[in-house]
């Protein structure tokens, strides 16, 4: 006769089901108010990382966003195949790619702005202003104290 299971917590008790949940959302509440722009969460990310350092290959991208290498080509070639990022060889390497926004790239990125600060806006709508603040500190302590444990542990670039 198999073993009796473990009396189970309710899944709404244990962090990393809650901490999922949130980022189902956060992923509704970003695509409910960019809809228009049809860019994900994920090729905002990179995008934005691509404009704020220019030339950057993909290996430092994907660090900078924590996705790990071939996830994050998956992500350049759709933006490239839209035209909002190119790929150029290094000058001091012709095997690097560097990585760097064009006209459209930025234009979609000034566009979607607006509506990335509202879905940024509405997840923490319901915490008070100091709330907010201690919830931001706790989170940024999680993510940094267990960013080893990622599939894609993420690499800040030197800019921040």
């Amino acid at each position: 006769m198999p073993a009796a299971p473990p009396a189970l917590p309710p899944l709404d008790s244990l962090p990393g089901y809650q901490i999922r949940r949130l980022q189902q959302i956060a992923v509704g509440l970003f695509m409910d108010e960019t809809a228009a722009h049809d860019l994900t969460p994920v090729q905002f990310a990179a995008l934005a990382s691509v404009v704020r350092q220019p030339g950057m290959d993909q290996r430092t991208l994907a660090g900078g966003i924590g996705l790990d290498t071939s996830t994050t080509a998956g992500v350049v070639d759709r933006l490239e195949k839209r035209g909002l990022v190119r790929r150029e060889a290094a000058p001091d390497d012709r095997r690097v790619r560097r990585l760097v926004a064009t006209d459209a790239g930025r234009a979609l990125l000034t566009a979607v702005w607006p509506g990335m600060q509202r879905a940024q806006q509405r997840i923490l709508a319901p915490l008070s202003a100091a709330e907010r603040r201690q919830f931001m500190a706790l989170l940024g302590r999680l993510v940094a104290a267990n960013n080893e444990a990622s599939r894609a542990p993420s690499r800040p670039s030197a800019d921040g």
